[in-house]
């Protein structure tokens, strides 16, 4: 029988749905059949929304490393808050600090909001650039996984104004070589990379606009010089059908709405977010603190549930 992995499980933001989607997930059977929890937030929260939500876990029979960082019951539910924010990145560098020296197998985050993060003073724009600064990580990307389809980001959390400004035929060329790396940790041996253009009809040779010609094609001429199969750049409405087909395993998108939309189109509710690149693995699922829905048992844990089972099949 294989043996279980341990993954520490952050809580996320207290005033979201966190707490909510990481206890329902693990009454999953699937999700504990495959890992082995140990619960990185504060106990209070946790007991909250077992009690607010009738959510039947057993606090006593599951690991929990509590930080003590919420003092009561009375915390603000359903809003952005600096309290949030100071606790999200609390639970977030204890999962890192565990994961890179071994004590866990790798990590799975709850959502946290940019805007909490923002009010506590912090200068990250979410997990990502977070996890890789405290892992001293210098190329890592953003890939989604759902419904057949996977993605990688090129470019993340950046206004569409400054896309074409952050493309270059560098980090076009390391982000074909994360998908290569990408592929490889998901046990595609032999992947077929597709790459998307950054304008309509992938600049139609130059005639609404030239990032192509200037950057991602030659990117994708050298990755194919050291050996990786690689194509592109394409019309992503056209790449994303072939893709969606079995045309190819993985997308590398030039920014982050060109990747998610279709994705999230096919697989809301299951997609899950991989960032590739760390020394750790880490995995979330690809949704936010959705504060509309927070602390009334509303939340799905559908796609907690797939970050959990990915995260315990995950190697580095």
């Amino acid at each position: 029988m294989t043996k279980r992995k341990k993954l520490a499980i952050t809580i996320g933001d207290p005033t979201g749905i966190g707490a909510e989607v990481v206890l329902k997930a693990l009454l999953d059977e699937a999700v504990i059949n495959e890992c082995n929890p140990l619960i990185i937030g504060d106990r209070i929260v946790i007991e909250e929304a077992i009690e607010k939500m009738q959510i039947p876990f057993d606090i006593g029979a599951y690991d929990i490393l509590d930080l003590k960082l919420i003092k009561n019951r009375k915390f603000q539910k359903c809003i952005p808050t600096e309290q949030g924010g100071i606790a999200s990145v609390a639970y977030i560098k204890k999962a890192v600090d565990f994961a890179s020296v071994n004590i866990v197998d790798g990590i799975v985050t709850a959502p946290i909001s940019k805007e909490s993060l923002k009010m506590a003073g912090y200068p990250w724009h979410g997990h990502t650039e977070m996890i890789a600064e405290f892992t001293n990580t210098n190329d890592f990307a953003m890939m989604l996984c759902g419904g057949g389809l996977r993605v990688i980001l090129a470019t993340t959390h950046a206004s569409i104004k400054d896309v074409p400004y952050l493309i270059s035929k560098e980090r076009v060329f390391k982000t074909i070589l994360l998908a290569e790396k990408a592929c490889g940790l998901l046990g595609v041996a032999e992947p077929k990379i597709g790459v998307t253009g950054l304008n309509p009809h992938a600049g139609e040779g130059g005639i609404f606009g030239d990032e192509e010609i200037l950057y991602i094609t030659p990117a994708i001429d050298e990755a194919r010089k050291v050996g990786i199969p690689v194509e592109g750049p394409f019309p992503p409405d056209a790449l994303f059908w072939k893709a969606y087909n079995g045309r190819y395993d993985i997308v590398v998108c030039m920014y982050h709405d060109q990747g998610l939309i279709p994705l999230k189109m096919i697989a809301f509710d299951k997609g899950v977010n991989i960032t590739v690149g760390l020394p750790i693995v880490r995995t979330s699922p690809d949704h936010g603190t959705a504060y509309d829905i927070a602390w009334k048992g509303l939340a799905d844990p559908s796609s907690m549930i797939e970050a959990i089972k990915l995260a315990a099949r995950l190697k580095i």
